[in-house]
C-alpha cells in the first residue's frame, strides 16, 4: 500500500451519523460523501439473532444517535466497501463500549489494528458480570458461526425458482427477506442472514 493511502487510513475523520444498519454497521456522511462503515474489532449478533440482534442496535443507536457527530479512525476498506473504524463519541471509543455491555464480541480473527489488551478486558469483565450476549450460559452463537451456518443450507440453490432479482428489482426490503428464506441466498451479499440492506429506510 502507498503511503499516502496508509496516511490517509491513520486519519481521524468527522461525520454525521445517517442510520444505523445493525450493531456494528451504520451509514455516515463525510463532507458531501456518503459512507458506509462497519465497526472495527467486534461483531454484534445478527439482526436475525432474536433478541441480541435488535438489542446490539438499539445499543448502537443510543450510542450515535441519527444526526449526531461522531469521529472515524478508519483502519481498512473490507471486501464490501465499507470503511472499517473505531468510532468515538465525545471521547468515548463506542466500539468498546459495545463490548463492554455485552452488546457485541470481539471479532478475534480481525482484531488487528484496536488494543487487544484493552478489548480482551472489556469483554472478560462483561462476560463474567453476565451482561447482555453472556446473560446465556456461555454467550449466544458468535455471529460468525450463524454466518456460516445460515449460508451452508442455501449455497446449493442460489436461485429455486429459476429466477434472479436484483435488489432493485425487488423494490422492498420485507420481500427481500421473503425471497431470502425461499433460497435466493444470493441476495445477502455480505452473509449476515439479512437481504438487500440496501432497501432498509
Amino acid at each position: 500500500m502507498p503511503l499516502a493511502a496508509v496516511a490517509l487510513l491513520a486519519q481521524t475523520r468527522t461525520a454525521s451519523v445517517l442510520s444505523i444498519g445493525d450493531g456494528d454497521t451504520m451509514r455516515v456522511r463525510e463532507g458531501n460523501r456518503t459512507l458506509n462503515v462497519r465497526l472495527a474489532c467486534i461483531d454484534a449478533p445478527e439482526s436475525s439473532q432474536a433478541p441480541f440482534g435488535s438489542q446490539a442496535r438499539q445499543q448502537l443507536q443510543a450510542l450515535a444517535p441519527v444526526g449526531s457527530s461522531v469521529e472515524l479512525r478508519i483502519k481498512a476498506t473490507d471486501r464490501y466497501g465499507r470503511a472499517v473504524a473505531e468510532l468515538t463519541r465525545g471521547g468515548r471509543n463506542l466500539n468498546q463500549a459495545l463490548v463492554a455491555s455485552g452488546a457485541a464480541f470481539v471479532y478475534w480473527q480481525y482484531i488487528q489494528g484496536c488494543v487487544r489488551q484493552t478489548y480482551s478486558r472489556l469483554e472478560t469483565e462483561a462476560r463474567l458480570k453476565g451482561l447482555g450476549v453472556w446473560g446465556v450460559s456461555g454467550g449466544v452463537q458468535r455471529p460468525w458461526e450463524y454466518r456460516s451456518r445460515q449460508r451452508k443450507p442455501s449455497s446449493s440453490s442460489s436461485a429455486p425458482s429459476g429466477r434472479r432479482y436484483t435488489c432493485k428489482q425487488i423494490g422492498s426490503y420485507a420481500q427481500a427477506q421473503v425471497l431470502l428464506r425461499q433460497g435466493h441466498s444470493y441476495l445477502d451479499g455480505d452473509g449476515d442472514g439479512e437481504a438487500c440492506e440496501s432497501l432498509k429506510g
